[in-house]
């Protein structure tokens, strides 16, 4: 017998029939032989249906209170599911985040989990129960709810199959695994059977949606076997877990893209120590997340001895109009000739394990982006990926021609 986690999402569970379905599937898992913790998001639509009204009656509501509104969609969800697998005749029972012990920090909407007392669930799994589990929330050491920001559903799975030892954590939802790209970009896109955690984390940074980033960080850190499923099929789905050798036979594993960016240059920043953290600095307070960074090193045109730097980076696009903001401000301060910014831009990204020895990649990249005329603004790489800006009207055409180009639609 083996524990099992597994989490359904907004789209599994978005009306009565749906939860009825999925029930289906958790009972038949436990009549297996198996025991199970159901840990549920919100119906499709409700978080966003309660944040919309929180902002009827405030522009800034408190995110405490947020909280508070927000956590009551899994709660509608984890009722429900519970009442369904009682009339198929099962035991079960429901906890919200705070009854099934996930503490966390005091970061109201973005809240991480520090701790899990899993003692309850375990009580009830030993009776025999199906433990159903609020995903995404959480208490703080004040005794307020938490929430952890989108995808916190994913995170609180993965949590709780390290806190009970489960074998494995299913992630079910309305894709039937992890794509080579986007199968509403392109046709020829390829259920991957197997990927690495590296792959899956850069993917899930880079725009891919199917996974929430620091649920992989999670499952990585302490090798919890994730299996991203359907949850109204029987497609076998794909397995992320530990780096293997077959994952190295091809460069590159998958193409991203994501149009949801924004760049902010300083022109002519003085090339001195310390200019450069002054800016990061500025934004960091500011709670902004920066991806890309490059720094050009330039020389007077005079022949004097003159030097700068024009300093770029990338930020998501919903921080764009801050960030452009503070450093239009800044730019005055470290003396920059100017600051512009740029949001018509989209990253488009390879991914894989196997460009640690294959030769060639970067190469073919940029040749199949100039082919189909697109020019490239930026690049940024590291060992298993490699970025760059375009604009982004051409990030559609990109992802098809890359994806081509790296034959990823053959079978492995």
């Amino acid at each position: 017998m083996a524990l099992v986690v597994q989490k359904y999402g907004g789209s599994s569970v978005a009306t009565k029939d749906l939860i009825e379905s999925v029930a289906r599937r958790a009972v038949a898992t436990k009549r297996a032989g198996h025991q199970v913790v159901v840990v549920l998001s919100a119906m499709k639509g409700e978080t966003d249906r309660l944040l919309n009204l929180a902002h009827s009656i405030s522009e800034t509501p408190s995110p405490r209170e947020v909280d508070t509104l927000i956590s009551t969609g899994e709660q509608i969800t984890i009722a429900l599911f519970s009442m369904i697998c009682s009339t198929m005749g099962e035991k079960v029972k429901s906890f919200l985040g705070f009854q099934a012990g996930i503490k966390t920090d005091d970061a109201h909407t973005r809240a991480r989990i520090m701790d899990i007392d899993a003692s309850r669930i375990k009580t009830e799994l030993a009776k025999n129960r199906i433990a159903v589990v609020a995903g995404f929330q959480g208490i703080n050491r004040h005794g307020d709810i938490t929430t952890l920001g989108r995808g916190g559903s994913d995170t609180t799975a993965v949590a709780l199959a390290i806190a009970l030892k489960a074998k494995v954590c299913e992630i079910y939802t309305d894709v039937d695994g992890i794509y080579t790209t986007d199968p509403n970009i392109c046709d020829s896109a390829r259920r991957i059977d197997k990927i690495c955690y590296d792959e899956m984390l850069e993917l899930a940074s880079l725009g891919a949606k199917v996974m929430e980033i620091r649920s992989v960080e999670l499952a990585m850190n302490y090798g919890v076997r994730i299996h991203v499923r359907h949850a109204l099929t029987q497609s076998p789905g794909t397995i992320i877990c530990e780096e293997d050798a077959d994952m190295e036979r091809t460069p590159v594993r998958g193409v991203t893209s994501s149009v949801q960016e924004g760049r902010i240059t300083l022109l002519k920043v003085p090339d001195k120590p310390g200019v450069a953290a002054r800016i990061l600095e500025i934004i960091s307070k500011a709670g902004i997340v920066i991806d890309m960074i490059i720094q050009n090193q330039s020389f007077s045109s005079n022949g004097d001895d003159n030097i700068w730097t024009d300093f770029s980076f990338t930020v998501p696009a919903s921080d764009y109009k801050t960030t452009l903001d503070l450093m239009t401000a800044a730019g005055k301060e470290i003396g920059a000739s100017k600051v512009v910014g740029d949001n018509n831009i989209a990253k488009v990204s390879l991914v894989g394990v196997g460009m640690r020895n294959h030769a060639g990649v970067a190469t073919l990249m940029f040749k199949t982006l100039a082919s189909e005329g697109i020019n490239i603004c930026m690049i940024s790489t590291s060992e298993i990926k490699i970025s760059c800006i375009i604009e982004k009207k051409y990030a559609e055409l990109a992802v098809r021609a890359l994806h081509i180009a790296f034959n990823l639609g053959a079978p492995v």
